[in-house]
Parts: C-alpha cells; structure tokens; sequence
C-alpha cells in the first residue's frame, strides 16, 4: 500500500478561500474565488510553485463573473504527497483535477496550466474530453507525441547533467535542492531578463541545476520577482515538503509516453483554445507553439513582450487582461 504524507498548513491567498477535496484517497488542498455557479476555470501549476502562484488570478476572475479554482497539487504544499513514483503519472494528475470537479459539482471546466501543469492540462482533451470546455496555454505549448522516450531525447540533447535527466536520480536531486531551499527558490523565481545565449549558456553547463542555481552569474538571474512575504510563502512551504513531491512528476516523463501510448494523433478539434507565450521565457520560448495551429482547430495566441517564465505573477495584469477577454468570448 501506498504511504502518503500530509501537507502542510495551508497559506493564504487575499480573495480566495481554502478547502479540503479528497480524491482517490489523496487530500488536495483547494483554494476557490468566485460563486460556485459561476463558469468555472481551474488552474494548474508548475515546479516548483503552489496554488499560491495564480494569487493574482483568482480575485481577477472572481471579479470577472468566473469560478477560479486552484489546487495545491498532488505532491505539493498543503496537498499530500504519496510516495510511489507511479502515483504522480499523468492519468492520477489529470484525474485529480477531474476529481475537484466532481466534488464541487461542475460539469465542465477550462483548464489553465503553467509550466509543467500546462503539460497537464493539454492532456485533458485526450483523457477526459467530456469535462473540458477550454485550454489555456501559459508559456507551456501543445506538442506532438515525441517518437521517442523523453528521457532518451533528453539525454541525447543535453546530456546527463540537463536538470530533467538529473531529476530521474533517485534522492540525489531532491536533497540537494532542500540543502538551500532559500537561495534556490530566490534564485529560481526572478523576472526575465533578454535571453540571448542563455539557453546555449545552460544546455552547455556541466553543473547539475542545484550548482547551477547557485552559482549563476547575476547577468542571467534577473531582478527578484517577489516580496519577501511573497518568496517567505514559497520558502516556508518548500522547508516543510522538500522538493520530491514535484521532482517525481519528472520521473513519470517516460512513464506518460507510455500511457499514452494510443494518442497516435495530436490534434485538438472542437475545443477552444488559448496560448500565452512570453518573449523572455529562456525554456519555453514563443518559437515553441509555431506548430500549435496546425494542430488546433479553434486557437487564439497571444505573446506577453519582456516577460519571463513566471508569467501569471510577472505580468498578471496583461495575462489576466487575456483571459478574461477570451474567456468571456469563448464561454
């Protein structure tokens, strides 16, 4: 059996109110803004963040006459974290979210994501078609199925140092980004900065990510992003969870290429659509979701100028500006 370990205290985002959801045995710390009847927008985050990032997106949406939805998600914050790798896969991510819906009594949602929850929610059409009435894209693109495991790909790309290669070592990662949890996530979470040979710069490093976090020049940081009771939120989390709840998503790359196996197209008919790019994202950039019209027969973009990975928090206001007018469009 499956040992899970609770989250942690819940923090507070200004507007929203938390609750508790269990799904399939794993209790989601949820946070909500908005009437219950209201069309409902859920949103999913990245590594290493929390519901705490859509802060600004919620009472935004709220306001707007939208259901927001945000869960800490499995793994981390105030949600639990299981400890079987397998337990983090894509079929238990994505079904968590169709959990939420089920206990709040919503028939269908759209489902934002950034990072690697926009990873998540591009898989909702495949796997639970009938709940979607929506994607949004933040700086995360819709992709083909890669012809050949990821972590191969990855390896062949990069090399074993590249951070999601390095993320398939058992505990070796995890421990190493706990080791400064305060110096990681205020070095990790900054604003963009013109990323002109920075990508190269990275790929090329034969640091793993926590020496490379931590050694960085200043040049390619970018000025910090947060207060400090904004990154005390993140700091203070992370000390309590570690990393490994978010690292395990990593370790089902090839795991989801797997159960997915019968997704031999890529094609999303039918479904709205909606992709944010950032001009400054030096991981996901703009040039990544060129092929996205090809594959989406209903697809709106838009690209956010001098913004970096951390978008809904970087530039909330043109990204909530977007959503709200497409939302109110497309609903």
């Amino acid at each position: 059996m499956t040992t899970i370990q609770q989250g942690v205290e819940p923090y507070t985002i200004e507007g929203a109110h938390h609750r508790y959801i269990e799904v399939g045995g794993v209790q989601l710390s949820v946070y909500e803004a908005g009437q219950p009847d209201a069309p409902a927008v859920v949103f999913s985050h990245g590594f290493p963040e929390l519901a705490y990032s859509w802060r600004h997106q919620l009472p935004a949406l709220a306001a707007a006459g939208f259901h927001a939805i945000a869960p800490d998600q499995r793994g981390y914050g105030g949600t639990d974290r299981p400890s079987s790798i397998e337990d983090f896969d894509i079929l238990h991510l994505t079904g968590d979210l169709v959990g939420v819906l089920d206990e709040l009594g919503i028939e269908r949602a759209v489902f934002v994501g950034h990072d690697w929850g926009g990873m998540i929610v591009w898989q909702m059409p495949f796997l639970h078609r009938d709940r979607v009435a929506g994607v949004v894209g933040v700086n995360t693109p819709h992709f083909p199925r890669l012809p050949v495991r990821p972590i191969e790909m990855f390896r062949t790309a990069a090399g074993d140092n590249f951070y999601i290669v390095w993320f398939q070592t058992p505990e070796i990662p995890d421990a190493a980004l706990a080791e400064n949890v305060d110096v990681v996530l205020d070095r990790m979470l900054r604003r963009g900065v013109e990323p002109s040979g920075l990508r190269e710069r990275a790929m090329s490093s034969n640091s793993t990510m926590a020496e490379a976090i931590v050694n960085a020049p200043d040049e390619l940081l970018g000025p910090r992003l947060l207060s400090e009771d904004e990154l005390a939120v993140y700091v203070d989390t992370f000390r309590a969870t570690g990393f490994t709840g978010g690292i395990n998503w990593y370790r089902n790359f090839d795991r989801n290429w797997e159960l997915t196996a019968d997704q031999t197209s890529a094609r999303i008919d039918g479904i709205p659509c909606l992709m944010v790019t950032a001009e400054w994202d030096p991981v996901l950039a703009p040039a990544m979701a060129s092929g996205m019209p090809e594959l989406i027969d209903d697809l709106e973009t838009h690209e956010i100028a001098k913004c970096g990975h951390w978008t809904q928090q970087e530039h909330p206001d043109e990204l909530n500006h977007i959503l709200v007018d497409w939302l109110t469009r497309k609903l």
